[in-house]
């Protein structure tokens, strides 16, 4: 047997190996699963209603700013004003996990208080809230410039 038979044997050998492995595991895929998409209802003082989905897992300060909802959020989810106060359905308040201490503390300074009343940045959307009607209080308390409204990264 020559030797250029015998690497053209080894060489055909390779090639064959390297298909095996490349088929092997060529039916696996790195692909993030999906989010599931949850829709809510944005009541305004008006009463205006804006439709929004987001994502599972969203809090909804950001929910509605990606919606052009008129939610300010003016420390941009830091737990440290109550400009993003929103006010929830009882059904889902009750179904929330208790608010932080800080939490509590930034509601006690938020205009029009209810026993439903969350800071939207520190709620995120599950599965439970598809459907869910949140309302937004008449005013806001902005203790860095009455009225301001931040501009949303």
């Amino acid at each position: 047997m020559s030797m250029l038979s015998l690497t053209a044997g080894r060489a055909a050998a390779l090639r064959a190996q390297n298909r095996v492995s490349v088929q092997r595991t060529a039916p696996f895929s790195v692909l993030a699963p999906v989010a599931k998409q949850i829709t809510v209802t944005f009541i305004e003082p008006d009463g205006a209603e804006i439709e929004a989905t987001g994502e599972e897992g969203t809090n909804l300060m950001e929910l509605a700013h990606e919606n052009d909802v008129d939610l300010e959020g003016a420390c941009e989810g830091a737990c440290a004003c109550s400009t993003c106060h929103v006010i929830l359905d009882d059904k889902i308040y009750d179904e929330l996990p208790e608010p932080s201490d800080e939490e509590n503390d930034m509601l006690d300074l938020a205009f029009g208080l209810t026993d439903t009343s969350r800071l939207g940045c520190q709620v995120e959307l599950t599965a439970e809230m598809e459907g869910m009607r949140i309302k937004l209080p008449s005013a806001t308390r902005n203790f860095y410039v009455d009225g301001a409204k931040p501009a949303h990264h």
